[in-house]
């Protein structure tokens, strides 16, 4: 209830509407907001804003400087768009994210569309969001130390918003023979671990590695290794595939 009760508190101070449009506004105090850091309370007499330091000092919003609605408006919206990016920034301290997470995230803080947009655009040129890098890196680290196979990968980016293109060109990037590689590390601790006849192994290894994301010929080329290795080289592969 009390959360409620604080954002609504919040929106209403950040919300100029019901501000007179026919006078000057004049700043009577400036408070720094205890609970939110880096934001103020600008007073204009009984009407009330809550500003971040950084448009503040952009605005000249000092006590005893003067304001229109209009002024003020534009300043409401300078700030969301500051908010928005400190929100971004806040965001991708704890972790690289790709363009769409950052976009679902402040569309939680209920951001309009288009100042989420020009956050997002200002991030891009600062290079601080990459989807082509991040991509790049998602795909060898999953790959080469999660020991996942491509279409796992290509579902993960895509769900991560990120474009076909470029899935397909971080995907690229990564051998045949790296993706191989995982496959029969984690395929063989599989292997082992399978209790049974030759044909459960296969099976139950098979389906295992295909889960995982590793092509049909990965998986038979894996088994039929796993399979001279345990000197079965008589026995018949079982057609695994993956769509």
């Amino acid at each position: 209830m009390q959360l409620e009760e604080d954002m609504q508190g919040q929106q209403e101070e950040t919300d100029v509407s019901h501000f007179p449009d026919d006078q000057e506004l004049v700043i009577t105090a400036v408070e720094r907001q205890p609970k939110q850091k880096g934001r103020y309370l600008i007073s204009f007499g009984e009407y009330k804003l809550s500003i971040h330091e950084d448009v503040m000092i952009k605005y000249r919003m000092l006590r005893g400087n003067q304001f229109t609605k209009q002024e003020l408006e534009d300043i409401v919206l300078a700030d969301e768009k500051q908010r928005a990016y400190v929100q971004a920034l806040k965001y991708l301290e704890r972790k690289q994210r790709t363009r769409k997470e950052l976009a679902d995230r402040l569309k939680e803080k209920e951001i309009s569309q288009s100042v989420i947009e020009q956050a997002l655009q200002r991030l891009e040129q600062e290079g601080l969001i990459d989807d082509e890098l991040y991509a790049k890196q998602w795909a060898s680290q999953r790959i080469s130390s999660q020991r996942k196979g491509r279409a796992w990968v290509r579902q993960e980016l895509r769900q991560k918003g990120v474009d076909k293109s470029l899935i397909s060109e971080a995907l690229d990037e990564v051998s045949q023979e790296q993706e191989f590689e995982s496959c029969l590390i984690v395929g063989r601790k599989k292997w082992n671990q399978t209790r049974g006849e030759v044909m459960d192994k296969k099976r139950k290894t098979g389906s295992f590695l295909m889960r995982r994301g590793f092509s049909g010929e990965h998986v038979r080329r894996a088994i039929n290794q796993f399979i001279q290795e345990n000197g079965d080289a008589d026995e018949e592969l079982e057609d695994f595939s993956f769509d």
